[in-house]
């Protein structure tokens, strides 16, 4: 059953103690932790023992004024985990800032100060602040804040998995990418979604350098088809290897939430 750390900020949903990799897990805008872990279901069943994934709650409430973009269903999917919706951040486009950001990375920073993880997936608005955690773990100096007695909070993951990520756009994004992240990512990207476009998706494929592309023909998600399953398992335990293309064509289904970013 998963378990809430302290201060709801935190939940594991592994089975086990056993896991040989550890993941953070960051969910989408409209969503929260418990929410994401129940789409990520299929993955975390498939991986079973070899996986821990940690789902971390973003600490930004969404209010219900800010519930005016999303769909009676992710209303209805927010409610229903018992939790509220929340996001990493709100982008003020007349300031061209991510307000709440700092507050996210500050969670972010404490949680990464306590233990230890292998890499990252990230879906939509998560997506992006795992590619921007992703790149700050290798220079963090370009986000003080961010550090811990002038050091690091955690060492650079060895993967990051973005699923409809983009780039983030304002002063905190501009300073992070000024240069490539080496960091191994896979960007999963949907021909059919309207919601976080290719072209959107590129803008952080564009900063990455060692990035991997996988498209596949479905929306906003991550499919949880049997292949797709097996290759970000294979992915997750070893991002540099071989793992041979899932290669499906995808049709809608619920694995994943169509939020905007």
């Amino acid at each position: 059953m998963p378990a809430r750390a302290a201060r709801g900020l935190l939940t594991t949903c592994s089975e086990t103690t056993m896991a040989t990799t550890t993941v953070l897990a960051l969910h989408g805008h409209f969503q929260n932790a418990a929410m994401y872990s129940k789409k990520l279901g299929a993955l975390r069943k498939h991986c079973e023992k070899s996986v821990e994934f940690v789902f971390i709650d973003a600490p930004n409430v969404l209010q219900p004024v800010d519930m005016a973009g999303a769909t009676s269903t992710e209303a209805l999917e927010a409610s229903a985990t018992g939790g509220d919706a929340r996001a990493w951040f709100n982008f003020d486009d007349s300031r061209n800032e991510a307000v709440g950001l700092p507050q996210s990375l500050e969670t972010l920073r404490d949680v990464l100060k306590t233990r230890h993880f292998d890499g990252v997936i990230g879906f939509s608005q998560g997506a992006v602040v795992a590619g921007l955690l992703t790149a700050l773990l290798e220079r963090p100096e370009v986000y003080p804040d961010f550090l811990v007695d002038g050091k690091p909070p955690h060492p650079p993951f060895k993967f990051c998995i973005a699923v409809a990520g983009f780039r983030l756009r304002g002063a905190i994004g501009d300073a992070v990418y000024s240069q490539m992240y080496k960091t191994p990512t896979l960007h999963v990207l949907g021909r059919n979604d309207i919601i976080v476009i290719e072209e959107r998706s590129r803008t952080l494929i564009a900063v990455s350098e060692n990035a991997r592309v996988e498209q596949h023909d479905g929306g906003h998600f991550l499919p949880s088809k049997t292949s797709w399953r097996k290759f970000v398992a294979a992915y997750i335990a070893d991002p540099t290897g071989p793992v041979v293309s899932p290669s499906v064509s995808v049709s809608a289904d619920n694995s994943g939430v169509v939020s905007p970013a």
